[in-house]
């Protein structure tokens, strides 16, 4: 069962005052270690660009996976997710499910992915969720037949909206470095001293 991922990477990153998508950490930028991981799982990887796009795509130009601007991206990650999905649908029409993934969890591994992938398949419920910090989110895995509710996102409404709406069908898997991602300056510090 063939997997996309989509890996979410628009935002201007308001409370850093500077691109996170291009922050380093451990000799690399954090939006290019989340692609290379993913690109070990799968070819069928699409980045969400936005905000600062042309800088953004320098910095992964090299990687093969495809990028999709975003023109809309101060819609919210409705926007974002509904457009990348289309561009994975177009390129890559056989998948069955897949991942959302954001570009500021500097601990995301190959190895997570491949745990949604065997969670959604042991379980067989359409979606499987990162449990961290008392909260579940990404990355996230979802069957094609949630693909139709996450092209229909819009705005700010991200794909956290159809965890609650379809609980019933939700599994999880334990990610616990999931809660560290970098929305501020501090958060980049904290990150940095704790290598």
């Amino acid at each position: 069962m063939e997997t996309g991922i989509l890996i979410l990477a628009a935002g201007n990153s308001s409370r850093l005052g500077q691109p996170k998508q291009l922050l380093q950490f451990n000799g690399k930028s954090l939006l290019s270690h989340v692609v290379s991981q993913a690109l070990e799982i799968t070819q069928a990887v699409v980045i969400v660009t936005g905000s600062k796009n042309d800088e953004i795509e320098k910095e992964i130009h090299d990687l093969k996976a495809l990028v999709m601007e975003n023109q809309n991206w101060q819609d919210g990650m409705g926007s974002s997710i509904n457009g990348g999905l289309k561009k994975l649908l177009d390129n890559f029409p056989t998948i069955e499910t897949v991942i959302i993934s954001v570009c500021d969890q500097p601990f995301i591994k190959a190895s997570v992915f491949s745990e949604l992938i065997s969670k959604q398949k042991d379980s067989q419920k359409g979606i499987v969720a990162s449990a961290y910090s008392n909260t579940l989110g990404t990355p996230v895995i979802f069957a094609k037949k949630y693909f139709p509710e996450l092209i229909a996102l819009s705005g700010n409404e991200g794909a956290k909206k159809l965890l609650d709406k379809f609980k019933e069908d939700v599994a999880q898997i334990s990610f616990e470095k999931g809660a560290i991602d970098i929305d501020t300056i501090e958060d980049y510090e904290q990150l940095i001293k704790q290598k």
